[in-house]
Parts: C-alpha cells; structure tokens; sequence
C-alpha cells in the first residue's frame, strides 16, 4: 500500500524517503518544462557536483520557483556543517546560483531533458543510478524507423567538478 494519489507514486518514493526535502507532486507524468522534476534533477547534479568537488561531505540543494518567473526565487545550499570551504553556507549558495543556470530552460538543455529518456526514469526510481548512453529506435509513420542516441541519467554526472573547484579556490 503506498501513497500514489493521481499524478502517480509521490516524489517521496522516488526521492530519498524523506531526507531530502521537497515538496509532494511526482516526477512522472510531468514534462520538464515542470520544476517539480527538472529542477530537482538539477538540485541533485549540483549537490553532487559540489560534494564531488571537495565543497563538503553533505550537501542540500533546495531551490523555489514561483509560477510565471522564470529565475528562481531563491537557491538555498545546506552543509549540514561539513563544508571544506571558510564561508558560509549562504555564500556557497550565492556561488552556486552563478555557476548552475537554473531556469527552466537552461537545466533542459544542460541536463538533456527533452530527449526521450523517461521509460528509464519510471522504473527503479530516478536517482542513484548509472548515467549512461543508449541507442533509441522508433517507428514513426512518418519517417520510418529512427535511431536517436540519448543520455540517461544525466543528473548523476560528475562533469563540472573543475568549474566548482576553480570557483571555490579548491
């Protein structure tokens, strides 16, 4: 028995069961234009981008938006007092929200999001898993068969350890 409501099974499911925070809704079924799913894509790729770079052993990435802006309202980064870094937690945000454009639109394309990559997402959970790049056939009636090769889960990459490192002095 678990808590699936209408929009499928909650983000709590697919999350870390509590220990990140976020808000309820769901990942699947959501396109992502929707920040319910991108954004916390990006939170995750940037936590782990940070803890990888040496900024600290633990790190929260809360991020808000409101509805028709397309900055977000505020990017919090919580260390829960592990950083390496001499500045606070609040700094460490302010130098993430320069590094990680985190509009709509910018964690789409960074985070290749618009490919057809979500069949893989709807099984075993959303993080935690191995990015990797596969081969996608389709059927079209239109233009035959089509081949598309798309990265999955890229949100669990490690590819901007240096740009953190040179912006924290690491």
């Amino acid at each position: 028995h678990g808590d699936t409501g209408l929009t499928v099974r909650k983000i709590i499911v697919d999350t870390y069961g509590g220990k990140g925070a976020h808000g309820g809704g769901a990942f699947s079924g959501k396109d992502p234009s929707k920040v319910d799913r991108s954004a916390a894509y990006a939170a995750r790729h940037i936590a782990k981008n940070l803890v990888a770079a040496g900024v600290a052993d633990e790190v929260l990435v809360q991020v808000s938006y409101a509805i028709g802006v397309v900055e977000p309202t505020s990017i919090l980064v919580n260390t829960h007092g592990t950083s390496h870094v001499s500045m606070s937690d609040g700094e460490i945000a302010k130098i993430t929200a320069k590094l990680f454009d985190m509009r709509p639109a910018a964690i789409e394309s960074r985070l290749k999001l618009r490919n057809p990559i979500y069949l893989e997402t709807a099984a075993y959970g959303h993080m935690g898993r191995m990015p990797q790049t596969v081969t996608k056939v389709f059927e079209s009636p239109y233009n035959g068969r089509i081949e598309k090769e798309v990265e999955l889960f890229t949100w669990e990459k490690l590819d901007h350890i240096e740009a953190v490192k040179e912006a924290f002095k690491l």
